[in-house]
């Protein structure tokens, strides 16, 4: 009998090792850093990990065309730009100047190429106060 209980607490703490280790393992790989354009330029690292760019799109080489699920466009930050090729569904609130958040990575080329984009919504944002002001306007 004690023999029996030893084995079953041996087997136990395995699969609870094994579970963790797969949870762990799971979890690591779905992280995915957030940073802002201009850290993103000057951290060679980052290069080459999936990121989360957010920046803002410029007006300067903006070719967006949603019917082929394409757009082209430079991300902005304070002092740096990076080129973005985007495939997929192309948000409506993405314009020139918008704030956006790009997710992918760096290829071999300099290029960012983005499987996901978000745009933000700066009126969602604004306080009550501020948007009552803009309303009177």
């Amino acid at each position: 009998m004690h023999h029996m209980k030893t084995k079953l607490f041996i087997g136990g703490i395995a699969l609870i090792t094994a579970i963790s280790y797969l949870a762990f393992a799971g979890l690591k790989d779905g992280w995915v850093r957030h940073v802002q354009v201009d850290e993103f330029v000057q951290n060679s690292e980052l290069r080459s990990q999936r990121v989360q760019l957010v920046g803002k799109v410029s007006a300067d080489g903006l070719d967006a065309r949603p019917a082929k699920l394409l757009a082209r466009f430079n991300l902005a930050g304070e002092s740096s730009t990076l080129p973005v090729v985007y495939r997929g569904a192309i948000p409506d609130l993405f314009k020139a100047d918008s704030e956006v958040v790009v997710e992918g990575r760096m290829d071999a080329a300099g290029l960012f190429q983005a499987d996901v984009l978000m745009t933000k919504c700066a009126s969602k944002y604004q306080s009550e106060e501020h948007a009552n002001k803009n309303k009177e306007m």
